[in-house]
């Protein structure tokens, strides 16, 4: 059976990684390795200024106080004795489409796979009561699979979203661009109890770029979206005309 590494970045008690690790656990050996806490918009970062800590749970799931990269990161380089054959992330608990792919611990617990050599895929429920995980951890267990037979490029990593619906009301899935939101609403100031002042960040902006073709297009029409994402940022397109204006300088 295969080697499959699942993580997150909701947290190791968190609904969403529990169903997937049982899920997939019917198609290979799974070691589940998530942070202590919730992490949601870790994004790439890494623990650096202070030791992890890791903590093998009741259930078997392995809990470490880092972000969701240092949990890949430590699974795959100290916790494997055999290196597992795909790193899974998720089930998100909500959307990780557009813009969101910049900030979500969730895509980034795949591209630390990915980075270390590893086929990934993210995985997100969403919706408003995200009552259907098991929905979610269906399609995983299809998209493993087929991932493994049909690998895609080194750099490249599966992002998918899955509206939160009964399995048998999803009409199929579509391979999509990244879409994109307006800009985040304001922060919102505010006193702790001490009446010393706060800051809360305030919600992501509404969609802007939602047509056809995009990821919020294909699950608010009831698809599952799977959109391939790099992980080189490259601007390509913009090295001719980037080199004829700094060489002058």
């Amino acid at each position: 059976m295969i080697n499959i590494l699942v993580s997150n970045d909701d947290g190791i008690n968190a609904e969403g990684i529990r169903v997937l690790t049982h899920s997939l656990k019917r198609i290979g050996n799974v070691l589940t390795v998530g942070p202590d806490r919730n992490c949601s918009g870790a994004s790439n970062s890494l623990t650096l200024t202070n030791p992890l800590r890791v903590n093998k749970l009741d259930n078997g799931f392995i809990s470490v106080n880092g972000t969701p990269t240092d949990c890949v990161h430590v699974a795959i380089r100290e916790l494997f004795e055999v290196e597992p054959s795909i790193v899974v992330s998720g089930i998100n608990a909500g959307a990780n489409m557009g813009d969101d792919v910049l900030y979500s611990g969730t895509v980034a617990a795949a591209m630390e796979g990915r980075f270390l050599g590893l086929p990934a895929i993210a995985i997100s429920l969403v919706g408003k009561e995200l009552k259907h995980y098991q929905t979610a951890a269906s399609w995983a267990a299809k998209l493993v699979n087929g991932l493994l037979d049909n690998p895609i490029a080194n750099d490249q990593i599966l992002n998918v979203n899955i509206p939160d619906i009964p399995l048998s009301e999803v009409k199929g899935i579509k391979v999509t661009r990244l879409g994109a939101r307006h800009k985040a609403e304001g922060v919102i100031r505010t006193n702790d109890p001490a009446g010393r002042e706060i800051f809360w960040l305030g919600p992501p902006g509404t969609t802007q770029d939602a047509g056809e073709g995009t990821d919020f297009f294909a699950v608010n029409n009831g698809y599952v979206s799977i959109t391939p994402l790099t992980v080189d940022l490259t601007a390509y397109k913009q090295l001719t005309s980037l080199s004829s204006w700094v060489e002058k300088l």
